[in-house]
């Protein structure tokens, strides 16, 4: 799912808000080291943080049934991931860099989720909305600043932005699906006095008289 979301995020940006400008984009984590390479614009999506959004877990199963109506498998319902981006531009020059993220904070404001035609793989066959969440102030444990100090870089200007993307488990199997022929029980006696009888599963088999 997150290497999906990566290229969502990723069409999003060139799409909306380059327009063809020729800014490369990247994934990269932008430590101090990584900066000083930089050598032609570039945008950075830098994925810093995923956290389950417990407030949209939901209990129960999701059942699938034959057009007979017997169970065939369980599914535990979605959970949702909130995946935080630290989006940063590249440059020569600070007014460069805050036209481009001008134009990235006008493309992800246009949007409240992410365009259902950029989603692929399993984002895209699930079908559910994947929120979008842009420059909103961060919970009180989790500085921006922080997220800086930790990279060992210079703090400058960049967006949070906050994608909220669901995930399915795999289905559980029914093991034990309803009889369909007649049940048969071989009972063992003395050698050469074995017996087999049968019933059919709506009728009880009377015990064997010892």
């Amino acid at each position: 799912m997150i290497h999906e979301l990566d290229e969502a995020i990723e069409a999003l940006v060139r799409r909306d808000a380059l327009d063809g400008s020729g800014a490369e984009v990247v994934l990269d984590a932008p430590t101090k080291e990584w900066a000083s390479r930089r050598n032609s614009p570039t945008v950075d999506l830098y994925l810093y943080d995923i956290r389950e959004d417990l407030h949209r877990r939901a209990a129960g199963w999701q059942e699938e049934r034959t057009d007979e109506g017997v169970l065939r498998s369980r599914t535990a319902p979605l959970r949702y991931f909130r995946c935080s981006y630290l989006v940063t531009a590249w440059t020569q020059r600070p007014a460069d860099e805050h036209r481009l993220l001008a134009a990235m904070l006008s493309a992800f404001l246009r949007h409240k989720i992410v365009p259902p035609e950029l989603l692929v793989g399993s984002l895209g066959d699930l079908g559910a909305p994947v929120l979008l969440e842009v420059a909103k102030p961060p919970p009180e444990h989790r500085q921006i600043s922080e997220v800086w100090s930790a990279l060992g870089g210079e703090l400058k200007a960049s967006l949070d932005l906050v994608v909220t993307a669901p995930m399915s488990s795999e289905p559980v199997a029914v093991t034990a699906p309803p009889a369909e022929d007649g049940l048969a029980v071989k009972m063992f006696g003395e050698p050469g006095q074995d017996d087999e009888r049968s019933a059919s599963p709506s009728k009880s088999l009377a015990p064997a008289s010892t």
